[in-house]
C-alpha cells in the first residue's frame, strides 16, 4: 500500500473519501502495538474507507522533568510500518500547524477523574492529553478513532469527553499487544537496559498473579452457586463425601480477604519481591479500580474492573493493565 504523509489538516481535508475514515493517535516511534491498532482500523474501514495514523509528539502531555527532548522520533520508519500496517495517510503536523498561536489558553480539564492515578503521578497531563485529542479529532474529521487499552485510563478520560461534549465519533478500545515475555509493548520499553528490562517484567508479573487469584476466586463462587445450602441437599454432598468442598467453597468465596483485596495483595506480593531486585523496581500504584471513574473497588463491588500497575525501573517509567470481571457479571 502507497502511504502518504501530510502536514497540513487543508492537505488532509482535500482527499476524497468514498467510506469512513478511522484515526490511529500516535506519538510515533511505532511498534508492534501500533501496527495492531492500524490493522483493526483498516478493517473497520473497510476497503472503500481511510486510514489515518497521526504522529504528534504533544508537549501539553509533558510535565516538568519529563522525557519530552528524550522521546524518540522516527517518522521514517514510522511511514513504513504505518503503510505495511494498511494506513493510508500518516499525518504528521509541525507544532504550530496543531497550536498555531502557541500554547492554546482555553484547554479540555479531565476533571475528577483525571486527577487520580495518572492524573496524580503527572499533574496536568490529561489535561494536555483531552486538548490535544479533542484537536486532532477535529483536524483529521474521523468516523471512529482507535486507542490501545494498555493506557486504560486516557481511554476512559477519551471516551468521557466525547460522550460528555457530544463529539460525533465512535472510540474503540483494541486490546493491549505484550511482547512474549509479557512485558506490554510500550515506545520507552527501547530505554531499557537488559536488566531493567528483567525487573519490568514485573509489572506485567504482578498483573497475571492478581488475575489468577481472581480467576480461583471466580471458579469458588461459581461452585458456591451450584451448592444450595438445603438440609437435603447437605446430607447428599455428605454422603458422597463432598460436603467439606462445598464448605471451603462457601467459606473462600465470602471470606473477607478474598474479592479485590485478595487480587491486590496477590499484585503486591510480585511488586514487593521486584523492590528487592538489583535494579529495583520503585513502584507508584497500584490500583484496582472501577473503569468509568478510576475509583477504587470495594469488595462487594461487581462488574467491570481494571487492575493497573505504574513503577519506575531506572529513569523509565512504565504502565500497564488488565481487565477483570467481578461477581454476577462474569
Amino acid at each position: 500500500m502507497t502511504t502518504t504523509l501530510l502536514s497540513t489538516a487543508g492537505e488532509l481535508h482535500a482527499r476524497a473519501c468514498a467510506g469512513r475514515r478511522a484515526v490511529v493517535m500516535t506519538m510515533g516511534a511505532l511498534h508492534e502495538g501500533h501496527a495492531t491498532l492500524i490493522r483493526t482500523a483498516r478493517a473497520i474501514a473497510g476497503r472503500d474507507g481511510e486510514v489515518v495514523v497521526t504522529v504528534f509528539v504533544n508537549p501539553l502531555q509533558f510535565g516538568a522533568g519529563e522525557d519530552l527532548d528524550r522521546y524518540p522520533r522516527t517518522l521514517d520508519a514510522d511511514v513504513k510500518l504505518a503503510g505495511e500496517s494498511g494506513a493510508d495517510v500518516v499525518f504528521a503536523p509541525a507544532v504550530d500547524e496543531v497550536y498555531p498561536g502557541g500554547e492554546p489558553q482555553v484547554r479540555i480539564t479531565a476533571g475528577p477523574m483525571g486527577e487520580r492515578l495518572e492524573g496524580a503521578s503527572r499533574p496536568g497531563h490529561f489535561d494536555g492529553m483531552l486538548t490535544v485529542v479533542a484537536k486532532l479529532l477535529h483536524l483529521t474529521r474521523p468516523d471512529v478513532a482507535l486507542y490501545g487499552q494498555k493506557d486504560a485510563q486516557q481511554l476512559a478520560l477519551i471516551r468521557r469527553m466525547v460522550r460528555d461534549l457530544n463529539f460525533g465519533v465512535e472510540i474503540v478500545g483494541v486490546p493491549t499487544v505484550r511482547e512474549e515475555d509479557g512485558l506490554a509493548l510500550s515506545s520507552r520499553n527501547r530505554y531499557l537496559s537488559p536488566a531493567e528490562r528483567r525487573t519490568a517484567l514485573a509489572l506485567s508479573s504482578a498483573l497475571f498473579a492478581g488475575q489468577d487469584r481472581h480467576a480461583a476466586q471466580e471458579a469458588l463462587r461459581a461452585r458456591a452457586r451450584e451448592v444450595p445450602a438445603t438440609r437435603a441437599r447437605a446430607e447428599a454432598l455428605s454422603a458422597i463425601g463432598e460436603s467439606r468442598a462445598a464448605a471451603d467453597a462457601h467459606a473462600v468465596a465470602t471470606a473477607v480477604p478474598g474479592g479485590p483485596a485478595a487480587v491486590r495483595a496477590a499484585a503486591r506480593q510480585v511488586l514487593d519481591e521486584a523492590a528487592r531486585l538489583d535494579p529495583p523496581l520503585v513502584l507508584d500504584y497500584l490500583a484496582l479500580v472501577d473503569p468509568s471513574d478510576f475509583n477504587e473497588i470495594g469488595d462487594g463491588f461487581t462488574g467491570e474492573a481494571v487492575l493497573a500497575v505504574a513503577a519506575r525501573v531506572g529513569t523509565t517509567r512504565l504502565i500497564d493493565n488488565i481487565p477483570l470481571t467481578f461477581g454476577a457479571a462474569s
